[in-house]
């Protein structure tokens, strides 16, 4: 099996008073791997989001984001797999 990624999800607040969601990944240092491209205006929106795009990168939910998802085609889920449910 390929080796484990150790990626995060992290939320930044904006200067302009938004929210940014943020995927930092950790190998020798916490590097960033992909961010919002615009931010939310809460901060469950952002985290949401950002859970969201690190589900995108996981090809198999059950056993998590491994060096073999860097080529793969990014997945697609149907359901939001993290089990938090969506943002009301």
């Amino acid at each position: 099996m390929a080796a484990f990624r150790s990626i995060a999800v992290t939320v930044e607040e904006a200067e302009e008073g938004g929210f940014i969601w943020l995927l930092p990944e950790h190998a020798l240092e916490w590097t960033p791997l992909k961010r919002a491209d615009r931010p939310t205006k809460s901060y469950a929106k952002a985290m949401a989001d950002g859970l969201l795009a690190l589900q995108a990168l996981i090809t198999d939910l059950d056993v998590g984001p491994r060096e073999s998802d860097i080529e793969a085609t990014p997945a697609k889920h149907k359901t939001f797999g993290f089990g938090f449910g969506m943002v009301k």
